[in-house]
């Protein structure tokens, strides 16, 4: 039951909650201990409370996950994890998880409560609702990056902001043009939602969010406050891996069928893992050294 329940809270979709560490990064305090351990912290909460969601979900869409080729092999649809039992688990790891937060501060609690609550949201109404539905979604990624601010107490960058909902969009929209291809004549019975999408809408919606996220990196990279902060204009060498990686994951969707699992791709594409670690070594390199 317990391996059940640990798979129940997805612990592959947990690089989600590495946006926590963005505004660590970004405010020049990677090697500073304490501060890292406090993200580290914040990082976990979120990892439990985003797993607690999953559960959440999956109990939900319990019928419709049946019959998904993918989602049917849950420990909920399949049947190896029972309703009760899942219940249980909630029971127990909401009140731990929001108790955590409480202790990293009132600000930390406010956002993971607020975190809470928009995915509870969206897996009983948002996700019913065209559009508001994928930015719901991007909204999650906001306040992620929202808790890793608040648990270090630093000021967040409304470049920073912009970037990430964009790039949420772009995964989220991406997972929903793979579902619709996937499950063709299925789609709407799997998901009602996607009834009201078509393959053309979420390519013309894809292709705004991927232009849109590059011009507001790059110029991210060249404002004036940017520079200012950070003492140096050289952050623009990082796009071109930026660019790459945006590139590799439409190739992935395009000519892969890919999509359906972010996380999944980044963990396992390795070009595109390459390209991630490279922006990250070239920023490290950048605004550190």
């Amino acid at each position: 039951m317990v391996v059940q329940i640990v798979k129940s809270l997805r612990p592959k979709q947990w690089t989600k909650n590495l946006f926590i560490f963005a505004a660590l990064v970004f405010s020049k305090n990677l090697f500073n201990l304490p501060l890292l351990i406090e993200t580290s912290l914040a990082f976990f909460i979120f990892c439990l409370l985003s797993g607690c969601v999953y559960i959440v979900n999956d109990l939900a869409d319990l019928e419709s996950d049946k019959k998904h080729p993918l989602k049917s092999q849950r420990p909920l649809a399949s049947g190896k994890l029972k309703f009760s039992e899942a219940v249980g688990a909630l029971i127990i790891l909401v009140p731990v998880s929001l108790g955590f937060s409480f202790y990293m501060g009132m600000p930390f609690f406010l956002t993971a409560l607020g975190y809470l609550f928009l995915q509870l949201a969206y897996s009983f109404l948002l996700k019913h609702i065209i559009i508001l539905d994928v930015l719901s979604v991007a909204c999650g990624f906001i306040l992620r990056v929202v808790a890793g601010a608040m648990a270090i107490q630093v000021k967040i960058s409304p470049w920073l902001l912009i970037c990430t909902i964009l790039l949420a969009l772009f995964l989220a929209l991406s997972k929903r043009r793979h579902e619709l291809i996937l499950l063709e004549e299925g789609a709407q019975d799997h998901r009602k939602i996607l009834k009201e999408y078509s393959p053309y809408l979420l390519d013309q919606m894809i292709s705004v969010v991927t232009a849109s996220t590059v011009m507001a990196y790059a110029l991210y990279t060249m404002s004036g406050e940017t520079i200012k902060k950070f003492g140096t204009k050289n952050l623009i060498f990082t796009i071109p891996f930026v660019l790459y990686g945006i590139f590799r994951y439409l190739y992935l969707i395009h000519q892969k069928k890919a999509g359906g699992n972010p996380e999944s791709i980044l963990l396992t594409d390795k070009p595109l893992i390459i390209a991630i670690i490279l922006w990250i070594i070239a920023v490290a390199l950048i605004l550190y050294i």
